[in-house]
């Protein structure tokens, strides 16, 4: 995720994500430029044709389309921020769960708290890999002897952490060194992390409806590759660049929310999961481990 300054006009209208965009979207000007101008010149150069244009239609067509594009862009903004909280709910939830495993647990415990000091961090990266391309192994902490062994062949890691991590309260229940008002609050923090992880999941698969997202780049094509017409009598050449420009913003608000509409990815807009998952190892350790 991009850091910036909202005040700073100029570093934000030329930063290197504009570029990327263009280089994204190249191909597609080249088409579109190429179309444009092999169009107007074939019409009026070639064939001599006069006719009256208007823009009319496109300023009709325009409005419904502005409709469109800020439906789109604020369902997929709505996704990404309820992405945003739900990982949010899992940095307080984390720290809920670290703060009262410390205050449970007496100082002297070091095998449970580093235990709990490494599994509780090992949940939030298995659940940024999970909701990526699939959870690593040996980007999780050791928690004990054997962990990443019980963990191989399972096919749904964060699932089995979260196993671990109740099995292993219920043992300090059993144990004797919790009550059974400890054992139930506790429940409820670990209760969360199922929650939280299939709420990410919800975002992750359920993608923006099919029919919707096919309308609209149907719309957009359309709505572009007539637009010459519109202009091409008046402006003659000079339609080109009116035609890419226009091209542009619309192509560019649709990229972008593609990119925010699932929000745990490597993308320049995606949610800061690397940087979060981080936090929590730092704050989790800082509360459960006694020096």
């Amino acid at each position: 995720m991009v850091k910036y300054n909202p005040k700073t006009w100029l570093a934000l209208i030329f930063h290197s994500y504009s570029r990327q965009v263009v280089k994204t979207l190249f191909p597609a000007l080249a088409f579109m430029g190429l179309y444009t101008a092999g169009i107007t010149y074939f019409l009026l150069d070639y064939m001599g044709l006069s006719f009256l244009s208007t823009t009319v239609v496109h300023s009709l067509l325009g409005i419904v389309l502005g409709l469109f594009l800020v439906f789109r862009v604020n369902s997929a903004y709505d996704r990404w921020w309820e992405g945003r909280k739900l990982w949010g709910l899992l940095l307080n939830n984390s720290r809920n769960l670290a703060a009262k495993l410390s205050a449970y647990l007496p100082d002297d415990d070091k095998v449970n708290r580093n235990y709990f000091a490494q599994i509780i961090p090992n949940f939030a990266v298995s659940m940024k890999e999970h909701l990526r391309s699939g959870v690593d192994l040996e980007d999780l902490d050791i928690a004990e002897d054997g962990f990443l062994a019980k963990l191989k062949g399972k096919k749904h890691i964060p699932n089995a952490i979260s196993f671990m991590i109740y099995k292993k309260i219920n043992e300090l229940y059993m144990d004797k060194k919790l009550t059974g008002d400890q054992f139930f609050v506790l429940d409820k923090e670990v209760k969360e992390f199922s929650d939280i992880l299939g709420g990410c999941e919800r975002i992750r698969n359920t993608p923006i409806p099919y029919s919707y997202s096919m309308f609209i780049k149907k719309f957009i094509f359309t709505f572009t590759i007539t637009l010459p017409f519109a202009f091409m009598t008046e402006f003659h050449y000079w339609t080109v660049p009116i035609v890419l420009m226009v091209f542009f913003i619309l192509v560019s608000v649709e990229l972008i929310a593609e990119e925010i509409e699932d929000p745990f990815g490597n993308d320049v807009n995606d949610l800061p999961t690397d940087d979060l998952c981080e936090k929590i190892k730092k704050n989790v350790r800082e509360l459960i481990l006694i020096e």
